[in-house]
């Protein structure tokens, strides 16, 4: 009780003028007038953090794609949930999507969109009931769907775009799979057993399961072996796709591809640490970069590809 406040009478000072900053007016953000472009509301940010990370992301993006290396997405189903299909519908058609890796619930979902233009039931209102996840048209059609694939030995994605297309459905034109399989854009699908609605179908064959889903890591491996100069984003799967991606990357670097120099990013909610770890960091050791950015879906992949497309458009 018997201690005193320091004195600070001697304490060395130094002028700011003299002092190295790392903020300055410079770095500040700028306004935009009414009518403002894409190009115009990317280059107004402020010079900090994804104020300068975002618009390196996009002209890398339209460096890949510009040079024709492959652009690959790999998406959880929220993605779908929150109405982004159109614009990656858009991107494919443009050609700067190049393949697109799902996880088992995006297919749900997808094939949803396709049959009833309508996706995503009230899990809490009808949990309790036992009634969750057992809507007749998503099991059978899915189902069946797989079952065919490994009958012909395809993969997930390839059988669920020939079954939307086969089956004609009225949304066709807003699924992700009806609209790969028009364009030929790869589509990998990579399940995880149980996790699904349409597991607990009594139309699922398990074996069918592993073996379309098996044929299609292959598959992604593939894709990914063809990765250096280009790029690959992670949308919303903080699991599941950012295990397969490295699984992949290390199966095709065993195997003597050069798969060094690319871009990554990581686009969620909030920051986990499989996506920072397997996509963002380790990965892009060697080479390249990763990013991550943290926002809400459907206001960063919105204006990620509004970025894009106007970079692309600008030469």
């Amino acid at each position: 009780m018997n201690r005193k406040p320091i004195d600070l009478t001697g304490l060395n000072t130094y002028s700011i003028h003299d002092r190295f900053s790392k903020v300055t007016v410079d770095h500040f953000a700028r306004t935009v007038g009414a009518g403002a472009t894409v190009r115009e509301l990317l280059a107004s940010l402020p010079a900090q953090f994804a104020g300068v990370d975002f618009p390196e992301l996009i002209d890398r993006l339209a460096a890949a794609h510009g040079k024709g290396r492959p652009i690959i997405i790999g998406m959880g189903a929220h993605v779908i949930k929150v109405g982004l299909n159109p614009l990656l519908i858009d991107l494919m058609e443009r050609s700067i999507i190049t393949g697109i890796a799902l996880n088992g619930a995006g297919i749900v979902h997808d094939t949803e969109i396709a049959m009833a233009g309508r996706t995503s039931e009230d899990v809490g209102q009808v949990l309790g009931s036992g009634a969750f996840g057992a809507a007749r048209e998503t099991g059978e059609e899915v189902n069946a769907a797989i079952s065919r694939g490994a009958a012909k030995n395809i993969g997930l994605g390839q059988a669920m775009g020939e079954h939307l297309a086969q089956r004609d459905f009225p949304y066709n034109n807003m699924s992700l799979l009806a609209s790969a399989h028009r364009l030929g854009v790869p589509v990998t699908v990579h399940v995880a057993v149980g996790t699904d609605i349409v597991h607990i179908h009594p139309s699922a064959d398990g074996a069918a399961i592993g073996r379309t889903s098996h044929y299609d890591f292959r598959l992604f491996c593939t894709l990914i072996s063809e990765l250096e100069g280009g790029a690959y984003l992670n949308i919303g799967s903080a699991v599941l796709l950012p295990e397969v991606f490295l699984k992949a990357l290390t199966v095709v670097r065993n195997l003597g591809h050069q798969v060094e120099n690319f871009t990554t990013a990581n686009f969620d909610f909030i920051r986990h640490y499989r996506p920072m770890t397997n996509v963002v960091n380790r990965p892009t050791a060697g080479g390249g970069k990763g990013f991550n950015f943290t926002g809400h879906h459907e206001l960063m992949i919105p204006l990620l590809a509004a970025g894009l497309i106007d970079r692309l458009a600008a030469g």
